[in-house]
């Protein structure tokens, strides 16, 4: 099993940042990708943005520009630097890995962090 704890949510105003964290209970190289999904009330789940194994990133056309996806291989983290936050942006984020087949295979989620933004 994979366990994922994520942090850094809260309540910020308009323009302001916030740091998402995604803490993996094993060796972030047993990752194919990592990424943040966000569900805002009422909408699908989407795909925020996301990092593969080789450092490729892919972000949603909505957050280019203003978020930044990272990880630290030591401390088995992926990050999401949020600037200039938008009221759009309010949403529960969830942290995502997909871990490769030669180490099991499977679809891992963390327990979701709330991000509000609002004045």
């Amino acid at each position: 099993q994979v366990q994922l704890v994520e942090s850094g949510g809260g309540l910020v105003q308009p323009g302001g940042s916030l740091r998402l964290s995604c803490a993996a209970s094993i060796s972030i190289f047993n990752f194919y990708v990592m990424g943040w999904y966000r569900r805002a009330p009422g909408e699908t789940r989407e795909l925020v943005a996301e990092i593969h194994s080789g450092g490729i990133t892919n972000y949603a056309d909505s957050v280019k520009g203003r978020f930044t996806i990272t990880r630290d291989n030591v401390k088995n983290t992926v990050y999401l630097q949020m600037n200039s936050l938008k009221p759009e942006d309010t949403a529960v984020y969830h942290c995502n890995v997909v871990r490769k087949s030669d180490y099991g295979g499977g679809i891992y989620w963390g327990q979701g962090t709330q991000v509000t933004v609002s004045s």
